[in-house]
């Protein structure tokens, strides 16, 4: 119930009132009205762009010589560009629970990325659409899941099974069944993108098949949910999870691909056509919300979950996905918002995907209260003001071990060593470690290759940092349930 709400239930339930009495409700009830008014004049609409292993050099806006993504380049133009932006993890699904939660994954004891299989962010847990459906919002999830219960053998009896995106606060959903029945051997057989469209399920319903490209039938489900919904009192969050440039790699149906011809052939010219048609659906959903005059009414957020695999480029980072050097985790990330968030800024702040939820929270009216435990910072004073981030202190990752070397075989880089599981940072400083054991200590202020181990040189440094992380280790943690 809102505030406006309460102060009329209690202006109305009063039958005989002093004149000190009504001069009071007066007061109030305007107060409570006034805010009210304030927030739903104020309430953007809010839209999160997730790529899937989309590396930081694979944007031109980034520094890539070799795709062209104007879109994402115009939308760094009209906004704000991240020079520091991390993923919750080096690979999927903790980075979709650091999103969906604002906290770090390890709190939910998620390490890995899940199988299609039967493991699942828990039932219950205060996620973002939760959140921001206290302040009025309808919401809706498209695309890649990956925490859980959209395999078949579940769908049939949701109440007494793993929760999926209604059970987490989804209004509505269109997603791929994720059922290694389907799912696997269409990655294995590289036909995902291509095939996707037959094993749909939308709010809990298998669908007919959609004979289109699966970036495609998202972005045009995207367009959908926007136009439904642009003339509507309440405002709206769509998360838009895309699966590209992730492999398989395959054939896009549009000239994203063609303008690759005579620059590339083979594996390289379909990855850079699949970035060109992520990049064509950005700017097919910015375009709409400018047709529609709501792009000043609207805050999108674009990146990635994680570094790049096989042929993406990291920049000039070391690593890339499963790893947790630079190139693992520093992700390219553009916040846009006309007339809020000031036109072509470039910010050397850290920020992360746990700090997505709070901010959204602060953009919609939420306060958060102090026993949700949210790891991000809310920087809403960064994007509208370019304010610095105040108290970030320490900030933690976790992975678990990934010992193959998959990531890097399409490729002629060896994957670094030794094989990091944590990483600490404080301001420049960043502390990798080995199952809570330091292992090297860098300044990225100073070194942004990761070529100088400091541990020798910085003794109090590491030890601080150190002690630092393994009492974060030790921290309880939610069991994870299969």
């Amino acid at each position: 119930m809102n505030k406006a709400s309460t102060c009329q239930l209690s202006i109305s339930s009063r039958k005989k009132l002093t004149k000190f009495e009504l001069v009071w409700l007066v007061v109030v009830s305007s107060v409570c009205f006034s805010q009210f008014s304030f927030a739903k004049e104020n309430q953007p609409n809010i839209i999160l762009i997730l790529a899937d292993d989309l590396g930081y050099g694979d944007v031109s806006s980034y520094g890539s010589l070799k795709i062209n993504t104007p879109n994402i380049d115009e939308m760094a133009e009209e906004g704000m560009r991240f020079r520091q932006f991390y993923a919750g993890s080096a690979v999927c699904t903790p980075t979709r629970v650091s999103v969906m939660t604002g906290r770090s994954p390890l709190r939910y004891n998620v390490t890995r990325h899940f199988k299609d299989e039967v493991m699942h962010l828990q039932r219950n847990v205060l996620t973002l659409p939760k959140v921001l459906k206290k302040a009025g919002y309808v919401s809706k999830h498209i695309g890649k899941w990956h925490l859980g219960g959209l395999n078949e053998k579940h769908i049939n009896d949701r109440n007494n099974s793993i929760p999926g995106p209604i059970e987490h606060g989804f209004d509505h959903y269109l997603a791929m069944i994720e059922d290694p029945l389907y799912r696997k051997p269409a990655m294995l057989e590289r036909r995902l993108y291509k095939d996707a469209g037959k094993h749909l399920i939308r709010d809990e319903k298998i669908i007919a098949p959609i004979n289109k490209h699966w970036t495609d039938i998202k972005t045009d489900e995207a367009l959908s949910f926007i136009e439904e919904n642009v003339n509507k009192a309440q405002p709206f969050f769509l998360n838009l999870w895309f699966d590209t440039p992730h492999s398989p790699y395959e054939v896009t149906p549009d000239s994203s691909l063609n303008q690759y011809t005579g620059r590339a052939k083979g594996n390289e010219k379909l990855y850079r056509g699949m970035v060109s048609h992520l990049d064509f659906s950005v700017g097919r959903i910015l375009k709409q919300l400018k047709s529609l005059n709501i792009d000043e009414n609207t805050l999108v957020i674009f990146t990635s979950d994680n570094g790049p695999a096989y042929l993406g480029s990291a920049g000039p980072f070391k690593g890339r996905k499963v790893d947790f050097h630079e190139g693992g985790i520093r992700v390219p990330a553009v916040a846009w918002w006309p007339k809020t968030i000031p036109a072509g800024l470039v910010t050397e702040e850290l920020a992360h995907t746990n700090d997505l939820l709070p901010t959204f929270a602060k953009v919609a009216g939420v306060k958060l209260r102090k026993e949700a435990k949210i790891d991000g910072k809310d920087i809403t004073p960064l994007l509208i003001d370019n304010q610095p981030i105040k108290d970030r202190g320490y900030v933690f990752w976790q992975i678990g071990d990934y010992p193959h070397n998959g990531n890097y075989r399409i490729t002629q880089d060896n994957r670094p060593t030794p094989i990091i599981t944590e990483i600490v940072r404080n301001g420049p400083w960043k502390l990798l470690a080995r199952h809570g054991k330091a292992v090297e200590l860098i300044n990225l202020e100073e070194d942004i290759y990761e070529r100088w181990n400091l541990m020798n040189d910085f003794p109090e440094v590491t030890k601080e940092m150190t002690l630092a992380l393994n009492a974060w280790l030790s921290e309880p943690r939610m069991a994870i349930p299969y």
